[in-house]
């Protein structure tokens, strides 16, 4: 993986794997987001397939990920495109985690063109090297809803170990029951991530 520094208001980090290029949000992405979410499958583990509304990119969510940028510029969520030609695939996230004190919190979300590429396991292994590297994390978890098998998957297959099961708090997901709320969390220290890639 390779990192480098874009010219512009405050470090831009940019991630790059064998077939991806991970780079910091614009406003100007905001469709891009949109039609991500309007997919019901990929919604599936997320809001139970329900879209985001454009709105709530606009007030709420993207106000957010840009104050991330400037609180911790090493840190937060990443456009992901293909290399080859710049196609919009998603984006990867390293956040502060919002249920564990102290940890570091992985996430992504693909466009359903990039399913079965391997592309969620190389994003996440980039942005794991990332932050163990750069950002010096001690443990980096990620978590999600009990029945996304192929989610989990992807975390076992970075080196991420099963932690616990949990119901995501209501906050977190509103209008379920906790059977529907359950969960389960991931997770890898800092030393197992380098004894597994020495």
């Amino acid at each position: 993986m390779a990192e480098s520094m874009q010219p512009g208001a405050g470090p831009v980090i940019v991630l790059e794997t064998e077939r991806l290029r991970l780079r910091r949000f614009v406003p100007g992405d905001i469709d891009r987001l949109v039609e991500l979410d309007s997919d019901p499958e990929v919604m599936r583990y997320i809001s139970f397939g329900l879209p985001t509304p454009r709105e709530r990119y606009e007030q709420q969510i993207l106000p957010r990920w840009f104050a991330l940028y400037a609180e911790a510029p090493l840190l937060g969520y990443w456009a992901a495109e293909t290399r080859v030609d710049g196609e919009f695939v998603g984006w990867f996230h390293l956040r502060p985690d919002r249920i564990d004190a102290g940890e570091q919190e992985l996430g992504y979300r693909l466009r359903r063109v990039a399913w079965g590429r391997g592309l969620a396991t190389e994003g996440s292994l980039g942005v794991l090297a990332h932050g163990f590297g750069r950002v010096g994390a001690e443990i980096i978890s990620a978590r999600t809803l009990a029945a996304n098998a192929a989610s989990q998957r992807v975390m076992q297959k970075c080196g991420l170990l099963f932690e616990r099961a949990f119901a995501y708090p209501e906050d977190v997901i509103a209008g379920r029951t906790a059977a529907e709320r359950a969960a389960v969390k991931f997770s890898v220290t800092r030393s197992a991530w380098l004894a597994r890639r020495a």
